[in-house]
């Protein structure tokens, strides 16, 4: 069953990541309301990034959910909602720490194609430098929470790249 925090975390970066940044690079690209890019090719690929980012965002968010047992969206040190149970190792984290934000990057590389424009791109420059910051201020509580067992996996896990 989900709790009224788990809801607001989980709606909190739906209007944040999903709607909110991407809207804030539809408002600085220019682009007319609606646009469609006149390339057929530029639309496939985006739509591509865009479906491949979101699934693999939401597969990262429902296993974290199902085998952490709680919610990824802790802000800064201030829990959003309740903090999971476990450390994420296997699923998607087996690939690579942070693949929620892996998931939103290649989404946001998709709606940057769809636009074609240089000025977005500041946002998502914007957006990866911060939550590198907050991934950081969350590597902290990590370590504090799991100890060892996660400084063993940030060893053999990278934050973003997929390791094999």
């Amino acid at each position: 069953m989900m709790n009224k925090s788990h809801l607001f975390g989980y709606l909190l970066g739906l209007l944040v990541f999903v709607i909110g940044i991407p809207a804030l690079m539809w408002l600085v690209s220019g682009r007319a309301w609606p646009y469609v890019p006149d390339s057929a090719l530029l639309c496939v690929a985006s739509v591509l990034l865009v479906v491949c980012g979101l699934a693999l965002s939401i597969y990262s968010i429902v296993y974290m959910r199902v085998v952490g047992k709680g919610n990824p969206f802790d802000a800064y040190g201030h829990e959003v909602a309740p903090r999971t149970k476990n450390l994420m190792t296997d699923g998607p984290y087996r690939l690579c720490r942070n693949p929620m934000l892996v998931g939103i990057y290649i989404y946001d590389v998709g709606v940057l194609i769809w636009l074609w424009s240089l000025l977005p791109l500041l946002i998502v420059l914007a957006e990866v430098i911060l939550l590198t910051l907050q991934v950081r201020s969350e590597e902290q509580r990590l370590e504090k929470d799991f100890g060892q067992e996660y400084l063993d996996y940030k060893k053999r896990v990278g934050r973003y790249v997929f390791r094999p």
